[in-house]
This record gives C-alpha cells, structure tokens and sequence, in this order.
C-alpha cells in the first residue's frame, strides 16, 4: 500500500475536491479517485468527505493507494499473439471466435484471462488493462494499457477519437463508390441483444471506401470514428450492404442468382461476420510518438474473396 500527502493549492479554491485531486494526480483516472474518496481512503484531517465537496484551499488530504486486485478473472495459459509490446502497452492480434473480457455465460477462455496469465500485474488495472474491444468473432488489434496512467491516457485519447482504427470487412452488395454513415446508435428497443440506427442515440459515423467489387458482394475498408457497440454491422446493415455472416443483422446468407454450387457452399460455410481490425494508430502514452501497426487479413476472410474473385467477379 502507497501513502500519499497532498496539498490542494489555493488556486483551487471553490474547485470539487474530485476535481482538484485529479488534476493532482494525473496518472488516475477521475473515477478510481472518486472511489477512493468514497472507500475512506482520501481523508482531510483524518475524517471522510464526498467528492462533490467544495475546496476551502490548501486543504491537506492523506490518501492510501491500495494495490488490490480489481476483479475476480482467472489467469489461464491461453497463447496470444503479441504485435508490440513495452512497459505501457501491450498490442495484441485477437482471433476471432475469442470473447475480450468475461461475462455472462463466457467466464473463461476470454482475451483478459489469457493477458492476466501473460502479466500478472494486469489484475491491479481496470478491465485488466483493456480500453476498448472487439465482439467475439472479429478478428485484429486491440490495445491494452500496463499501467494506471496509460490506462487512463488511452482512454482520453477514445473519447477524442484520436485512436484511428481501419477494417476490412466484406459486404452483401455491389458498392458502387464510398462514403459516410453519420447515424446515432442505441440498443434496439424491440430486442436487447441489438443495437440500432436511432435519434436517440449517441453519435456514430463510419467512413468506409471499396477496396475490390465483385458483381454481388464488396470488399471495403471501414474507419471509426467514433466506437460504439457493434458500429461497423449496424451501419453497413443500415444502408443496405451487411456484413458476410452477420446473423444478427444480416439475416439468412444470400445466394445471388445462378450461383454456383461452390459459392454457396463458401458463404454457407462461412459463420462469422467478415470482419478485421487490420490496422491500428496511436499515440503512445509516455513517449508522445505516433505509433501505427498492421496485421494480414486471415485465412478464412482470405479464402471467401479467393472464391468471390473466381465464382462472383465484375
């Protein structure tokens, strides 16, 4: 356990004592701080207080930072495949098919259980160090923090929309040219494993532009802009191309007319959504430098656009 003394300076007069310990302290996130002052482990002359306090100035508050354990995931010897690694960060090529953290039904065999055998020190951090994620069955590069305070900056640097994330993803549908989807999500009103095009929710665009067309289907490049839950499918299923298996928002697979037989059997084999996070760009928490990492498009996603070029071509 780590003590600390800090004196608020009078410059924060009138300032929330949350605030003013944060500005403090910049390698903590506001919301670990405001659970410390709600835990009791930030006192002012040895008596609790509530984030929303107001600043007297030159307050001195002793404050007990506790190396705990931040969840109950088990560490399992899970082989990873590791695209960069420092003391701050660690970027990692995730396989489709594998859950980023435990939930509901997946406890084990998750991406966060195999980082927590990989580091241990994983277990002290948030969400073991994972700032943001992949849905289970698509593929590429995530990033995860090693410490407090580049938790912290990557995730000040998602709610900027600094992080530029880029995809490949492979469409129903002949595109004949690129664009823009600017259209707020929300979960689905009538079904809550979805989420959906809605005014009501947050903001949500997706650039995406045709990297190779064949006559029924699309191969694209998709770039976030923003990061909401299941983005990518929702926009492209909203504009009439979604994504090679896709279930949840492409429905059955389609057959365009006259297919051949081992087309068929190649989008009917295929029991994922085509999806891949092939590149990744940042800046990197201690440095400043941008730092910028790609990876191939698997051999499934591979394989489906060999059969698109010789059984769907233009």
């Amino acid at each position: 356990m780590e003590k600390l003394t800090i004196l608020i300076p009078e410059r924060m007069l009138g300032l929330r004592l949350d605030v003013a310990l944060s500005e403090m302290l910049p390698d903590y996130s506001r919301s670990k701080i405001t659970a410390w002052i709600k835990s009791g482990d930030a006192l002012i002359e040895q008596k609790t207080f509530k984030p929303k306090d107001k600043s007297n100035g030159m307050e001195v508050i002793e404050l007990k930072i506790s190396k705990s354990q931040n969840n109950d995931w088990s560490a399992e010897d899970i082989p990873l495949s590791i695209v960069f690694e420092d003391g701050d960060i660690i970027v990692v090529n995730k396989p489709a098919g594998m859950v980023t953290h435990p939930g509901a039904g997946n406890r084990n065999g998750t991406l966060a259980n195999a980082l927590l055998h990989y580091d241990s020190n994983l277990k002290l951090l948030d969400r073991a160090g994972i700032v943001h994620r992949l849905d289970k069955d698509t593929s590429g590069l995530l990033v995860v923090a090693r410490n407090e305070k580049s938790q912290k900056n990557l995730v000040e640097q998602m709610q900027m929309h600094s992080v530029s994330r880029e995809y490949s993803a492979i469409v129903y549908g002949h595109m004949v040219a690129g664009g823009t989807v600017d259209e707020p999500i929300s979960r689905d009103s009538r079904d809550r494993v979805k989420q959906a095009v809605s005014k009501s929710g947050k903001e949500a665009r997706t650039h995406y532009r045709v990297i190779d067309r064949f006559q029924n289907h699309t191969h694209i490049k998709a770039v976030l802009e923003t990061g909401r839950t299941h983005q990518i499918r929702v926009h492209m299923s909203h504009i009439g191309y979604p994504l090679i298996g896709d279930p949840i928002y492409g429905g059955k697979v389609r057959f365009p007319k006259k297919a051949s037989e081992e087309l068929k059997v190649a989008l009917k084999n295929f029991n994922r959504q085509a999806l891949h996070a092939k590149k990744l760009s940042l800046t990197h928490p201690s440095s400043g430098s941008t730092l910028s990492w790609k990876v191939p498009i698997p051999d499934d996603m591979l394989t489906i656009l060999e059969v698109l070029s010789m059984y769907d071509p233009c």
